[in-house]
């Protein structure tokens, strides 16, 4: 299972795009379409029009990274087409990433904690 840092942002691009294209042309679409940076650190997540792939765009610091997925029996869970993006949580991603439902996954917001003496 790959498991995102808990840190990072995740936009995943509810249109799908076309998978010819490379790193290179996914970055290109971040800047043009989103109007955003990819090499920013944010994973940027793209869907195929079959919805059985899948896309993860993300600078590590030292290079861009390209991370592709196919579904061999099942489709990824995506929210309608329409433009745009939206933010995931990490957790969502795992999900995503495993085929499951993420809608289903919600973070839980706790109370930042106080040192006492």
């Amino acid at each position: 299972m790959i498991v995102p840092p808990t840190n990072v942002r995740v936009l995943i691009a509810t249109k799908p795009v076309d998978f010819r294209k490379g790193a290179m042309g996914l970055a290109a679409i971040v800047e043009a379409e989103f109007k955003a940076d990819p090499f920013s650190g944010v994973i940027y997540v793209f869907r195929s029009k079959r919805a059985d792939r899948i896309k993860l765009l993300f600078w590590d610091g030292t290079g861009v990274c390209l991370l592709i997925k196919r579904l061999e029996s099942s489709q990824f869970r995506w929210p309608k087409i329409e433009g745009g993006v939206m933010r995931l949580s990490p957790a969502q991603l795992s999900a995503l990433l495993e085929g499951l439902d993420w809608t289903r996954v919600h973070a839980q917001r706790v109370q930042r904690p106080t040192a006492t003496l």
